[in-house]
C-alpha cells in the first residue's frame, strides 16, 4: 500500500515512522537501498517492527536495505 504523502513508502508504517524517514530525507523506498539497517535504526521512531516492514515491502521488488559492512 502506498501513501501519496511519502512517495512510495508503505502506508502501513505508523505516522512517527513515516515522519522519521521524511525528516531524514527519505521520501522513496528506493532511497533505502543506499542506507544500512543500522543507520535506519538510529532514527528516532524506526525500530525492529518498521525495519521488518521495510524489508518485507522491498523484497518483492528485488530491492533491499543496504547490507551492513562486515566488522573489521
Amino acid at each position: 500500500m502506498v501513501d501519496p504523502a511519502m512517495g512510495d513508502s508503505p502506508a502501513r508504517l505508523a505516522a512517527p515512522e513515516r515522519r522519521a524517514l521524511a525528516e531524514a530525507g527519505y521520501a522513496r523506498l528506493e532511497q533505502l537501498t543506499h542506507v544500512t539497517e543500522a543507520e535506519l535504526g538510529q532514527l528516532y521512531g524506526i525500530g525492529p517492527k518498521a525495519l521488518g516492514l521495510l524489508r518485507e515491502v522491498l523484497a518483492p521488488t528485488g530491492r533491499g536495505i543496504k547490507a551492513s559492512a562486515p566488522a573489521s
